[in-house]
């Protein structure tokens, strides 16, 4: 029997496949759907109290196919085929592709996005397209991105920002811990005992120099909250929070004139605050997703930047990782720093939502 656990010294999963019975979660058009992986089939429960589908999930010299093999799965809506598909990618993550049976003329939206292509007469889902589908994981009422209307702020020129989110902007099962993994919106009166507790913690501290009172972290946060080219973010992990996000569009960001800022670069900082939450195998299931959201919330992020401090050696480790390479030292007021990027194309080509087994030599540069 194989497993789908993490290996603590290793940031890959030890098996590319699960063909144990295994139960997975996905959550589509933000409805949840349970999965069985039961013996080569997925049986697919997509409303409470309805019958499960049943599909063949085969994995045959390198080739995945999923196939509806009763009755209620030949006539699945677009709603149950993604969490099928999302499914059959989380059993087999090495995977680029999944060949389908389905009919190709029911589902003309996801032909439209690019989540089903035609060959011939076969459909075929590629996964670095498919991971690209915000409908899956990010909370969100529209996949439009917001218009361009430029405005000026910290003496940059840059497009004016949304409307920040509330609540709940990104949800994701992980196989690995068996749970699922959300960002949600800091509420303040909510979150503020527990954001000063993690403020006030040693290690973080040690990097964030942030520590104090009640008062100062309730101004703090009513800070961020009032910026527009910021968004802060508690982590959790079936629901209970363990960390915090700062993400913020990096054109009108301190860190814009120390490298070459397009419109929608993103960029982020982050703490850990529950020290049981600062394992590897929770750091490859936050580091990938909040890279994945800040790709899936603009279509035309291209790229995401972090800049933590050079003596920070286990999270320029982390970030390498990642697929975030390290471009250069530059000197903050506040720090000594190094530049990390992560490139849209890579993270989707190299199925970086996935934990890497080793860091490869282009992790360390663009070149």
């Amino acid at each position: 029997m194989k497993s789908n656990l993490l290996s603590d010294s290793s940031m890959t999963l030890i098996d590319e496949s699960i063909v144990a019975q295994v139960n997975l979660l996905s959550y589509p058009d933000q409805v949840c759907c349970t999965i069985c992986h039961d013996d080569q089939k997925l049986h697919v429960r997509y409303r409470d109290n309805e019958q499960p589908s049943v599909w063949s999930l085969r994995n045959t010299d390198g080739q995945l196919t999923l196939k509806p093999i009763d009755a209620i799965s030949q006539q699945p809506s677009a709603t149950e085929l993604l969490a099928v598909i999302e499914a059959a990618l989380l059993c087999y993550p090495a995977q680029k592709e999944v060949t389908l049976t389905v009919a190709q003329s029911r589902f003309p939206e996801l032909f439209a996005a690019g989540v089903l292509t035609a060959d011939g007469s076969r459909v075929i889902v590629y996964a670095e397209a498919f991971w690209q589908l915000p409908r899956l994981w990010h909370q969100r009422g529209s996949d439009a991105p917001y218009p361009i209307r430029y405005g000026f702020s910290q003496g940059q020129r840059h497009p004016l920002r949304p409307p920040k989110p509330s609540g709940l902007v990104y949800r994701r099962y992980i196989p690995w811990l068996g749970s699922t993994l959300n960002f949600r919106r800091v509420v303040i009166d909510k979150d503020l005992q527990r954001f000063n507790r993690w403020m006030n913690d040693p290690v973080v501290a040690a990097f964030w120099q942030e520590t104090g009172d009640m008062q100062k972290h309730r101004a703090y946060l009513e800070m961020i909250d009032a910026d527009p080219h910021m968004l802060n973010l508690i982590a959790c992990l079936n629901d209970e929070p363990f960390g915090y996000f700062e993400v913020y569009w990096a054109k009108e960001d301190r860190i814009a004139p120390f490298y070459d800022a397009h419109d929608f670069d993103r960029g982020w900082h982050v703490l850990i605050g529950e020290p049981q939450m600062r394992g590897k195998p929770y750091v490859t299931a936050w580091l990938p997703s909040i890279s994945h959201y800040l790709f899936l919330d603009d279509c035309r992020t291209q790229r995401i930047v972090i800049e933590p401090r050079i003596d920070n050696l286990k999270m320029m480790r982390n970030l390498a990782y990642g697929g975030y390479a390290n471009l250069k030292e530059f000197d903050f007021p506040h720090k000594r720093a190094a530049l990390h990027m992560l490139l849209r194309e890579r993270f989707f080509s190299e199925q970086l939502w996935v934990p890497r087994s080793a860091v490869t030599a282009n992790s360390l540069s663009l070149s």
